[in-house]
């Protein structure tokens, strides 16, 4: 007979990454989405619909008015010769928005928790402002055009600045959506994006741009007799796609999904169901976006206002005094915008295209408010540690962003609103190192991702991408600020910021260095009291009793 064994217990492997056991009452720990569990092994869609939704509010970024007015000038200036620019920045946004899912998944941490345990205070709270203005500048194009919706929607009865406070007003309501569940809150941001597939695809319908011309804008890298204005518009597509406050609330987006982060597997399989949900995400976002560019591709390129009196019914009064108010008799090239294209879509089209185009930026503009409205509240407790009442923050974040936006535009008028699209994508632009160059350093670094951290060829890739993202954004904001009319006093007051701008660039690019395990380095004196932590800033909290303190 033989003796029996005692069985030795499997050893587990010890956890590299790092994840806090301890979760902070952010707008997920009591309202996380199940992972239903499957018999059988491999690709599930019960679980891919589980994970199905953080992608999708987070695509909503890249249709938001300033994307859209970005897209009708695209084709306006460029024609069809920028659409595969258009695909490349999609593609460039899929890879950062993968990663910033990845910090989230892997440490259960978004991009401003980790600011906070990885930044001295000081370099903390100039993240936190850059991302706030980043959040104001996308807000206030936002803003704007959904109240341009709501004018058109309205004949006009209905001013900007009173669309403002109806916007505000309702943003408010639907923010508490998530009250009755997330995923009715997901549901009501898949509604708002079909609305804007169907708009924006019915003006592509009935505008019947030629697709052999579509597709070889697509994937033929190609700009025959481009001009400097069509260079800078291809700069400015790509910024007008990367936003920094996006990769900010899509790695908080992601911890909505109740994953075991105490198990790898269940880590490695939540990374490939965002992986897959980005994807499809973004895809929809681009179809979108080829609708609009290709639409005034086809109809503004090489069109003068003339062009377009000349062919708007004047038995059409309803769109025929509209077109008479924005478009000038003269034989200068139409210089498009949200407004001015709605108009021209009724010129063409008949007064349902044009009220059909303000639904669908009524849905775009509604729909990034709300987005970005959860940027700024997870930024401000991410950076700050601020555990409010949610109302507290939602009032806050709003006030924040909604105030400028609406004495803008109770004191400017409809062209100078419009005009603005371009100065708030070169604001937005200056604020991506902020977010890229913060997260490749928190995913490159072997501390905090542990198994997941970035090989070697994924760190030199989104390095490399990085600084070329940047370095095109900072040539279209040189640009844009190049074609003002300024004093020499404010050139210099710019050039005493743009010093400042790029010192900060310059230590953050010498944090990154050092999370990519620089050791060296990463134990001077100076490193450790000016750049660095030795260990994690983990913020304290009370526990039940409210007599203790404990570390998160």
């Amino acid at each position: 007979m033989e003796p029996v064994r005692d069985e030795i217990p499997e050893k587990k492997s010890p956890i590299t990454y790092y994840y806090e056991a301890f979760e902070l009452d952010t707008y997920f720990t009591q309202n996380k989405i199940k992972i239903p569990e499957v018999e059988k092994s491999g690709f599930s869609f019960r679980k891919l619909w589980a994970f199905t939704g953080p992608g999708f509010l987070m695509s909503i970024a890249y249709l938001d008015p300033g994307n859209i007015e970005s897209d009708l000038q695209s084709g306006s200036v460029g024609r069809y010769r920028l659409l595969w620019v258009l695909f490349l920045a999609t593609i460039l946004g899929y890879l950062l928005q993968s990663l910033a899912s990845k910090l989230g998944v892997v440490t259960g941490l978004h991009l401003a928790e980790m600011c906070y345990r990885q930044y001295r205070k000081f370099p903390r709270l100039v993240l936190w402002i850059m991302v706030e203005i980043a959040v104001i500048g996308s807000d206030m194009q936002e803003v704007i055009g959904t109240s341009i919706a709501i004018y058109l929607l309205s004949n006009k009865l209905i001013p900007l600045w009173a669309g403002c406070l109806i916007t505000i007003a309702d943003t408010f309501t639907f923010l508490f959506l998530d009250r009755y569940g997330l995923r009715k809150l997901e549901l009501f941001f898949g509604v708002l994006i079909s609305i804007m597939g169907i708009t924006f695809g019915y003006e592509y319908v009935v505008s019947k741009p030629p697709q052999e011309e579509v597709v070889k804008g697509l994937f033929i890298p190609w700009c025959d007799g481009c001009d400097s204005n069509v260079l800078l518009q291809a700069v400015g597509v790509i910024g007008a796609v990367l936003m920094p406050h996006n990769l900010y609330l899509h790695s908080a987006l992601v911890k909505s999904r109740e994953v075991d982060r105490k198990l790898p597997e269940k880590i490695k399989e939540a990374r490939m169901y965002y992986f897959i949900e980005n994807g499809i995400a973004l895809v929809c976002s681009f179809v979108i976006n080829i609708f609009v560019v290709s639409v005034f591709a086809f109809g503004l390129f090489n069109k003068t206002n003339n062009d377009i009196l000349n062919g708007c019914p004047k038995n059409e009064s309803l769109v025929y005094d509209r077109a008479v108010e924005v478009f000038e008799a003269n034989d200068e090239l139409v210089d498009a915008d949200i407004y001015r294209g709605g108009v021209y879509l009724g010129c063409a089209y008949g007064p349902a295209a044009m009220y059909i185009w303000a639904i669908g930026i009524l849905s775009a503009g509604q729909s990034s408010t709300m987005t970005g409205t959860y940027s700024g509240q997870f930024a401000m407790e991410g950076f700050l540690d601020l555990q409010w009442a949610r109302w507290k923050r939602v009032l806050f974040t709003r006030s924040i962003a909604m105030v400028p936006t609406f004495f803008t535009a109770f004191f400017s008028s409809l062209n100078e609103l419009t005009a603005m699209n371009d100065f708030l994508n070169a604001v937005m632009s200056l604020q991506l190192p902020f977010a890229i160059i913060p997260m490749v350093a928190f995913t490159s670094n072997p501390k905090i991702m542990g198994e997941f951290v970035n090989n070697m060829a994924m760190k030199i890739i989104f390095i490399l991408l990085s600084f070329v993202i940047i370095g095109i954004n900072i040539f279209f904001v040189t640009g844009t600020i190049m074609e003002l009319d300024m004093d020499s006093n404010i050139f210099i007051a710019i050039g005493i910021l743009a010093a400042a701008y790029f010192a900060f660039v310059l230590y953050l690019a010498l944090h990154l260095y050092i999370s990519l395990g620089n050791k060296k380095i990463e134990t001077h004196p100076w490193i450790q009291k000016y750049v660095i932590y030795a260990e994690m800033n983990t913020p304290k909290r009370k526990n039940n009793t409210g007599k203790k303190d404990i570390e998160a």
